[in-house]
């Protein structure tokens, strides 16, 4: 299977109100890298999975909503915890409506997606599926 991934990151600001979140149970900042891999059996005419250039410029649009919110604020999210794995799905399933949209212009040929968050140097999630 061929891939291609590409790369970008939001700084965001909420709060995980239950005890098991511990001291993150406050408002607190993050800033997630976030990489998205687009996954196909065949390669286009042209060498290609997909255009880095679409594919950057589809992450930079869907994560434009969450870059610099409080995620406690956006009324989308309301009564959910928005951890790295939720935000994760989130991304997901914008990526998926570009790539189904036609937004990378693949042909129908990306078969699966990974949205994978790195919370930190040492912690990180992912969701992985078919498109």
């Amino acid at each position: 299977m061929f891939a291609v991934e590409v790369r970008d990151h939001i700084m965001i600001a909420h709060s995980l109100p239950s005890p098991v979140f511990g001291p993150a149970q406050g408002m607190h900042g993050a800033t997630f890298t976030v990489d998205a891999a687009f996954y196909t059996e065949e390669i286009d005419d042209h060498g290609l999975v997909v255009d880095i250039g679409l594919a950057t410029e589809a992450l930079t649009e869907v994560l434009a909503p969450l870059r610099y919110r409080n995620l406690d604020e956006v009324p989308e999210f309301a009564g959910r915890f928005t951890t790295t794995e939720f935000l994760c799905r989130h991304i997901f399933d914008r990526m998926a409506e570009a790539v189904r949209g036609g937004r990378l212009q693949d042909g129908g040929r990306v078969k699966r997606l990974r949205i994978l968050l790195h919370e930190s140097h040492v912690a990180r999630a992912w969701y992985e599926g078919e498109i």
